[in-house]
């Protein structure tokens, strides 16, 4: 069993920065991908941007390439998602969440945190 707890989300203007952090619990925390979704009222909750075990391969969606950049700390059983340049339409919940195969599907995902905030102003 895993828990999931991210942080890090808040209001920040449109260009402004934010750092989320997901720390897991859990021995087998290293064995998993770790994804980053977001999910906007009304909308499909959708994959951000993923990590392999050792950090060496991540995935981007096209809309975040160049701005957000994600990192793992398998020592401190973290994940990091630095998110630059925000904009409005960055605005949403964002959720970590494991899987054991890449997916970038949310439904193949088996453990989720409670989600961060995070609101960009125009």
């Amino acid at each position: 069993q895993v828990q999931l707890v991210e942080s890090g989300g808040g209001l920040v203007q449109a260009g402004g920065s934010l750092r989320l952090s997901c720390a897991a619990s859990g021995r087998s925390f290293t064995r998993y991908y770790v994804g980053w979704f977001r999910q906007a009222p009304g909308k499909e909750r959708d994959i951000v941007t993923a990590i392999g075990v050792t950090g060496e391969w991540t995935y981007y969606t096209d809309s975040v390439k160049g701005r957000f950049t994600i990192a793992r700390d398998n020592a401190k059983n973290t994940v990091y998602l630095q998110m630059n340049s925000l904009k409005p339409e960055d605005t949403a919940v964002y959720y970590c969440a494991l899987v054991a195969r890449w997916s970038q599907y949310w439904r193949d995902y088996t453990y989720w945190g409670q989600g961060t905030p995070v609101t960009v102003s125009s």
